[in-house]
């Protein structure tokens, strides 16, 4: 039987609020794969959010929510053994203190600790066009054994909605945290 992973999802503030939605969504289906998801959101996430979104959903999820000063939440240590991390959407702003190791929030200490501990930091970076600082700090942060998933959708897939052009990269994004999933897969029945 494989071991149940425990997992950080972090949102910033940068537009993409349905991406970090359609991921929490697809967490809930997950459950027999998860033992714990810790979810810290910054204050313009949350304005974000009900923005995009025009609502505030986000408090309904049966996961933990932390402040995002709160440096004593489990996974601000290694020793809490988190085993992912994923911020959906990544504003470059928190990349950047990721990648030179600024750790002023729980976002960004928590990063520093899955980059540490040698685990699985997946960030779905948002912004585009990508500065020479960005492109800089994204080659820092995969160096130091991080995973960039630009949030760039698929289209093979034929989807119909918003909501199915995000759910084609929230499912690469499981996928790469490493949980079982249905989901299309090219040229497969």
């Amino acid at each position: 039987m494989r071991k149940k992973k425990k997992v950080i999802v972090a949102v910033t503030g940068a537009s993409g609020s349905v991406y970090a939605k359609l991921l929490l969504d697809s967490l809930l289906g997950l459950s027999d794969q998860i033992e714990k998801v810790g979810v810290v959101m910054s204050d313009n996430a949350k304005e974000v959010w009900r923005f995009e979104l025009g609502d505030e959903d986000y408090d309904n999820y049966p996961f933990t929510f932390y402040p995002k000063m709160d440096f004593n939440a489990p996974f601000a240590s290694g020793s809490a053994k988190y085993d992912t991390m994923i911020i959906i959407p990544c504003s470059m702003g928190t990349l950047g203190r990721i990648a030179h190791g600024i750790s002023n929030d729980l976002i960004s200490r928590a990063a520093d600790v899955i980059l540490k501990e040698r685990r699985k930091l997946i960030a779905v970076v948002r912004d585009t066009p990508f500065s020479l600082i960005h492109i800089n700090n994204m080659k820092i942060v995969t160096e130091a054994g991080g995973i960039i998933c630009p949030a760039n959708p698929s289209f093979y897939s034929i989807p119909k909605t918003i909501e199915e052009v995000a759910q084609t990269v929230v499912s690469r994004v499981i996928d790469l945290a490493g949980f079982e999933q249905d989901s299309y897969r090219w040229n497969e029945e």
